[in-house]
């Protein structure tokens, strides 16, 4: 590397005008036993950036609406979707209404805490990286109900290293901290469980490898309401060919970043929520 690449990537991202501002963007559906609490707990973490929340009810059928409905924070946003479109729908309807610098999808199952969302802004606001996930790490602080479904990740995420010659240690981790300018550039398709799955997929074939940093996890049962199957695991592996093998170039007024790629502040905020909206409702 040249003496100017070696001084431009010590570069710090952050500069006085920059500020950093977190989304949550928490897809719901039919999660009327765990949403509230999900809330409650999101909005009692210290951040050490503005955040909001961004619920979005997928159609839901149970009384999810109704424990969305007694939610008096200022800082949650509730958008409801007449009928259920799917979770990678509802996370790209989130990041659609949200104000933020970056986003991170959060589900509302209750398997991961936000406790942890403090250590992943942490590189962020320090300016050592743009994006980044929350990893689980087999054996430390999680709890897997499947063998299967743990050994189904730990294949999938070779699967991915192998096809963009990346190193993720959890590919379908559901903490992905990115900021919203990059998200909205990614040319993303799906609607259901292989959004998760094409986001990253997107992000390795640009060349951006996530900073990762650890976090905790629990997961649940189907009996306990958890909707993933093996079906999606194969769904995974054609999203993952369908990415890392599709032709074309990248879509005009789309620049090239990395990870590291800084923004001004007048970029990261440029698209408001539309509180007008059918079916938006910010609490005051």
């Amino acid at each position: 590397m040249s003496s100017e690449g070696r001084a431009e990537s010590r570069t710090p991202l952050w500069t006085a005008d920059r500020e950093v501002k977190l989304s949550f963007v928490m897809p719901v559906y039919n999660e009327a036993r765990t949403v509230a609490e999900a809330v409650r707990q999101v909005l009692a973490v210290e951040y050490p950036c503005p955040v909001e929340l961004i619920v979005v009810d997928d159609g839901s059928t149970d009384t999810t609406s109704l424990e969305l409905s007694v939610v008096g924070d200022p800082r949650v946003l509730v958008h409801r979707h007449p009928t259920n479109l799917g979770k990678g729908a509802a996370v790209r309807t989130g990041v659609r209404l949200a104000t933020g610098t970056h986003v991170l999808p959060f589900d509302a199952d209750l398997e991961y805490s936000p406790e942890d969302v403090p250590r992943l802004l942490a590189p962020v606001v320090s300016g050592r990286c743009d994006v980044v996930y929350g990893t689980r790490l087999f054996g430390v602080n999680t709890v897997y109900q499947s063998y299967r479904y743990a050994m189904g990740n730990r294949f999938m995420t070779l699967v991915a290293n192998v096809l963009f010659d990346s190193y993720l240690s959890d590919l379908h981790s559901c903490l992905k901290l990115v900021p919203r300018y990059l998200f909205d550039s990614l040319s993303l398709k799906e609607t259901g469980f292989g959004l998760d799955t094409e986001i990253t997929a997107s992000l390795l074939r640009r060349g951006i490898r996530p900073f990762e940093v650890p976090v905790s996890y629990h997961s649940r049962t189907h009996a306990e309401g958890k909707k993933i199957s093996w079906r999606d695991g194969v769904a995974c592996l054609h999203i993952l060919g369908r990415v890392r093998f599709a032709r074309g170039r990248r879509p005009a007024g789309v620049r090239a970043v990395s990870a590291r790629t800084p923004m001004s502040s007048h970029e990261l905020m440029a698209r408001p929520v539309n509180d007008g909206d059918v079916g938006v409702s910010r609490f005051r």
